[in-house]
């Protein structure tokens, strides 16, 4: 399951528990005639309804709907609103339901935030109108519901965030992978298209890769493509972006860069890997292809493809040697 289905089902689950419970506690006061808190459940049942339509509107783009945090900070204050004109001191044990709700549906920091704002305003209320002890009691358990509930919120971000990262970066060398090459180029090509600026490739292939594995074995190659990765973070510039395909394959992804750019990029990559010492090899060399964006290139294939053919080019005249090729693909 994606992390935008999974926040979609939670989302849905938290609204739609919230409008059951809403009802359940609009009726109840209904029955007993406490109108004041009838109107108040019905408010934040409807409130809740709203935020279960939006999320199945949203359902495509749950990581970045901002309509999430709009309808949980007017909730809020309407509880707080209603903690303060109802003489029912009774009320504010429903911010314990915003509290969860917060967390559930917002992003960390401001879950944190909103529940802080809302849990010091309530206690405020609570330590004018309530007995010192009964006040303590209450507050205490808004404190220890916040703290749960943003430790657990926190635990999650935490792991999501290391699964994300798991999911694009290649253990053997932490550059990313190509899983994530795809979307990130596709994404930079339409930012070139919109703008107008120009975005280059490079394609990198260590050479004699295996030959040095039968002399080395695999483990030593393993630490010394580490060793290349490393060094190609030294090189590259802030904003370019660095991809282990595998089988000594690297990919180069350069915003912003135009035709002398990237033969300049190129050459440098080349000879820094070239004049370098390495543990196990002692020296490698790399055989480089570039070429850059042009109108016609639509999709990220088209780059990719572009640039495995500039290698290959590169590869027939020799290694260590960085090539070009242009938007029209004609050898240069």
């Amino acid at each position: 399951m994606t992390e935008t289905r999974l926040r979609t089902l939670t989302h849905s689950v938290a609204y739609g528990l919230t409008v059951l419970f809403m009802a359940a506690l609009a009726t109840q006061n209904l029955r007993y005639g406490f109108y004041s808190l009838f109107y108040l459940a019905i408010t934040l049942g409807v409130c809740g309804l709203a935020g279960l339509v939006y999320t199945i509107l949203m359902r495509r783009q749950q990581l970045r709907a901002p309509g999430h945090a709009l309808l949980l900070t007017a909730m809020n204050l309407i509880a707080l609103i209603a903690v303060f004109a109802t003489p029912e001191t009774d009320v504010s044990h429903w911010t314990l339901a915003l509290i969860l709700l917060n967390f559930l549906i917002l992003p960390l920091r401001i879950a944190v935030g909103l529940s802080l704002a809302l849990i010091l305003t309530v206690s405020l209320w609570l330590a004018l109108v309530l007995p010192l002890t009964q006040a303590i009691v209450s507050i205490s358990g808004l404190l220890l519901l916040f703290g749960a509930a943003a430790f657990y919120s926190w635990q999650y971000s935490h792991m999501a965030q290391s699964a994300e990262d798991l999911a694009i970066t290649d253990p053997m060398t932490g550059a990313h992978n190509a899983r994530f090459l795809d979307e990130n180029l596709q994404k930079e090509i339409s930012r070139a298209q919109a703008t107008g600026n120009p975005l280059s490739v490079v394609q990198l292939h260590i050479d004699h890769l295996d030959e040095a594995i039968e002399l080395h074995g695999k483990t030593p190659i393993a630490n010394t493509m580490h060793e290349v990765t490393q060094t190609l973070f030294g090189v590259i510039r802030a904003g370019d972006t660095l991809y282990a395909l595998g089988d000594g394959d690297f990919f180069l992804i350069l915003p912003f860069t135009p035709e002398e750019g990237v033969r300049v990029i190129a050459e440098r990559v080349r000879r820094t890997l070239g004049e370098s010492q390495w543990l196990v090899v002692g020296r490698l060399t790399a055989t480089l292809g570039c070429t850059t964006w042009y109108s016609g290139d639509t999709t990220s294939h088209h780059l990719r493809d572009r640039a495995v053919a500039a290698v290959a080019e590169a590869q027939r005249r020799g290694t260590d040697r960085a090539w070009f090729i242009d938007g029209t693909t004609r050898a240069a």
